[in-house]
């Protein structure tokens, strides 16, 4: 059982950054590969970076690649994602996922394949 928390949203202007982290409760935290995910009002949740277990491997989707960072610190059981020159269609709820992942370089882009979930964390972009 994992318990995602996650933190560091607001309201920013367009161009600026901001870092959320997602903290993890659990002692197998560096067992679990992890995602960004953001929903919009109205709008699915989607898929915005992952990665695996080890860290070693990342992926991005490409409107925010160059842009948007993801990283882990497995001895803080914490999960990142620092995002830079923010836009306003960045605005949304974003949420953190865990999912069990027995392979050191594998990552996971879709919703399903994710076993926990956090309450997210609000990104307001104003123009």
């Amino acid at each position: 059982q994992v318990q995602l928390v996650e933190s560091g949203g607001g309201l920013v202007q367009a161009g600026g950054s901001l870092t959320l982290s997602c903290a993890a409760s659990g002692r197998t935290f560096s067992s679990y590969a992890m995602g960004w995910f953001r929903q919009a009002p109205e709008k699915e949740r989607d898929f915005v970076a992952a990665i695996s277990w080890s860290g070693g491997t990342t992926h991005y989707i490409d409107s925010v690649k160059g842009r948007f960072t993801i990283s882990r610190d497995n001895a803080k059981n914490t999960v990142y994602l620092q995002m830079n020159s923010l836009k306003p269609e960045d605005t949304a709820n974003y949420y953190c996922a865990a999912a069990v992942s027995y392979y050191s370089s594998t990552y996971y882009t879709g919703v399903s394949e994710y076993d926990y979930w956090g309450q997210g964390t609000q990104v307001t972009v104003s123009s």
